[in-house]
């Protein structure tokens, strides 16, 4: 999985993607969404550093199905807030 952390005002900003879905384009109805280098290329990471910082994460994006269950099992999201765009996963989360 590609880890990419940012600080920003709002603090930590992660970007979380499974690795092969790296510049892949996904569509459902009208929705499309892509995976692109320029939002999502960080490191790859374990999932004992990808926890660690979806639990620090002020906003976090996640593409994939392996991406999305670590964020299910931090606790981060819950699995009926997943988004199906064509065959691939979706969660997006604020902590306010």
């Amino acid at each position: 999985m590609i880890l990419k952390e940012r600080m920003t005002d709002q603090g930590l900003f992660v970007s979380l993607c499974d690795s092969e879905i790296m510049g892949k384009t996904f569509k459902e109805g009208e929705i499309s969404l892509t995976v692109t280098e320029s939002f999502y290329r960080g490191e790859e990471a374990k999932e004992e550093t990808i926890k660690k910082s979806l639990k620090n994460a002020s906003i976090a994006n996640i593409m994939g199905v392996e991406s999305v269950r670590i964020a299910i099992e931090t606790g981060i999201i819950s699995e009926d807030h997943v988004l199906k765009i064509g065959e691939v996963q979706h969660a997006q989360f604020v902590r306010l």
